[in-house]
């Protein structure tokens, strides 16, 4: 029986433990606390800090393979595993194209992938020149950490983008500045690669934002392009390789109109671990990001990504401005007899606003009543009250 050890403890790890017993995989887990999202149903369990090195090597003692569910390990925690002899997915040069957007962006532009113009940003004068050269249209992105909307900002003239600036770096913000996309909407590419060099793609989705926070996600996306469609893949397929990524690799997309007045995409953001744009896979593709993801770290065979309706839609479950009244067991049980359909995936998270505590998935025929009933289910779940 294989034993993997997935550093981080939140609704990823969590949702990778079905997976794992239906492929007899033990997991073993290193979190912040016994109480965690995933330590709630992973039995094996160490608690411990993932930015020491000595906690990462006591969780992955014996495990197969050690692989993430966030991008955030430090350098020398993940190299000191490779240095141990740990099978490490993915690997620590391919995990930094996604800790470090500034890296990542260098490195997209070297293989030839489309990326907004950017910058690094050292000091005032940098953003000075960099504003001039996009006309204004900045945004500003912190090198590391940000995620859900944090680490981003849209200042909205010269001024304020300066002063931003200032106050970042001072705060010892590593910055770059990229230009400002004019949206038509946002799409994603999920890949799955082991190493032997096996890849498979599923179909592309297109995700709703809602405060920086991804709300919604529809699969396959609606009124694409087939030939942008089939560029789209083979980019994820690109990257995947190129990079050496083991594991499922999301690549966020931008979509905005050409200058032919047709759709184009450029990259945003990469996340080498399941990303949230692709939990309609566990109950829309024949194959689960979640399971696709083990496999791949341990290199068995990957499964068949192929969407199992012609359409799935995944609502994500985010915490009200006051959690309700009405118990979340009660909200469960009443969505289940409103729509029978509709699979409900909690994340034992206690309520905290725009949280993400869980997410709904349904499939269907038709996109907007799917995506009517999905968005119905989840706000109940939300609100208590239709």
């Amino acid at each position: 029986m294989k034993t993997i050890c997935v550093i981080g403890d939140g609704q990823l790890a969590r949702m990778m433990a079905p997976a794992a017993a239906e492929l007899g995989i033990q997991l073993r887990l290193l979190a912040g606390a016994k109480d965690s999202s995933a330590a709630q149903v992973i039995p094996a369990v160490t608690v411990g800090d993932y930015r020491q090195a000595a906690d990462c090597l006591a969780a992955a003692e014996g495990a197969d393979a050690v692989t993430f569910d966030h991008e955030h390990v430090p350098g020398p925690a993940l190299q000191e595993l490779v240095d141990a002899g740990h099978s490490v997915q993915p690997r620590p040069e391919a995990l930094i194209n996604a800790q470090d957007k500034l890296v990542q962006r260098r490195r997209l532009r070297e293989l030839g992938a489309p990326v907004p113009a950017f910058a690094a940003i050292e000091s005032v004068a940098d953003v000075r020149a960099f504003h001039a050269e996009v006309d204004g249209a900045v945004c500003l992105k912190a090198c590391r950490g940000g995620y859900d909307g944090k680490g981003v900002w849209f200042p909205a003239d010269l001024a304020e983008c300066e002063d931003l600036t200032r106050e970042l770096l001072d705060a010892g913000t590593a910055l770059m500045a990229e230009r400002k996309v004019d949206l038509t909407r946002e799409l994603s590419i999920l890949v799955a690669r082991r190493p032997s060099g096996e890849v498979r793609v599923w179909p592309i989705t297109m995700s709703v934002q809602e405060n920086g926070v991804c709300a919604e996600a529809i699969a396959p996306a609606p009124d694409l392009d087939a030939d942008l469609a089939a560029r789209a893949e083979q980019l994820g397929r690109d990257i995947a390789t190129q990079l050496g990524v083991t594991g499922v690799l999301a690549v966020e997309l931008f979509a905005f109109a050409g200058a032919d007045g047709r759709e184009d995409i450029a990259v945003n953001e990469l996340a080498m671990r399941p990303h949230n744009t692709g939990h309609w896979t566990q109950d829309g593709s024949c194959t689960s990001q979640f399971e696709q993801h083990l496999r791949a770290v341990v290199d068995l065979p990957l499964g068949d990504p192929r969407p199992t309706a012609p359409v799935t839609v995944m609502a994500n479950i985010l915490g009200a401005a006051q959690d309700p009244e009405l118990p979340m067991a009660q909200r469960v049980a009443e969505v289940a007899a409103r729509f029978p359909e509709v699979k409900i995936h909690l994340y034992g998270k206690d309520h905290r606003p725009g949280r993400k505590i869980g997410h709904v998935n349904l499939s269907g025929t038709d996109v907007e009543a799917t995506r009517r009933d999905a968005r119905a289910a989840a706000k109940f779940l939300v609100t208590g009250s239709w």
